[in-house]
């Protein structure tokens, strides 16, 4: 998401925000984004991550904030961004996408640097 205020024709890196935590985006932080400009940072995807992977994570009524999806697999609710909802199927294509990513060291497991 941008930050409140930002001209949407002139985006500074600063001026991106996770939607689940509403971090703004540095060099050091890994993003991934999602449908409409929506972003979920690394640190927020590892504790969803944590969360699906150890099956503490119901199904969520409310539509993916990532895919814009309904979807009846486990979701994270944030706790800090009411309404944004990531569901288990971003959550892991997500994992994914950053793992990849050769700019960043990100890891799923909890050993892994952010």
């Amino acid at each position: 998401m941008l930050k409140p205020g930002a001209d949407p024709m002139s985006v500074d890196q600063s001026d991106v925000l996770c939607n689940f935590c509403a971090r703004e985006w540095t060099d050091d932080l890994p993003l991934v984004e999602g449908h409409q400009g929506s972003i979920i940072c690394g640190v927020c995807l590892k504790t969803a991550c944590k969360l699906l992977d150890g099956g503490t994570l119901v199904t969520s009524h409310r539509t993916c904030t990532m895919c814009l999806e309904h979807r009846d697999d486990p979701a994270w609710e944030s706790p800090w961004v009411e309404g944004s909802v990531i569901c288990g199927r971003c959550i892991n294509l997500g994992a994914t996408a950053l793992s990849k990513d050769k700019d960043y060291a990100w890891k799923r497991s909890d050993t892994a640097t952010e």
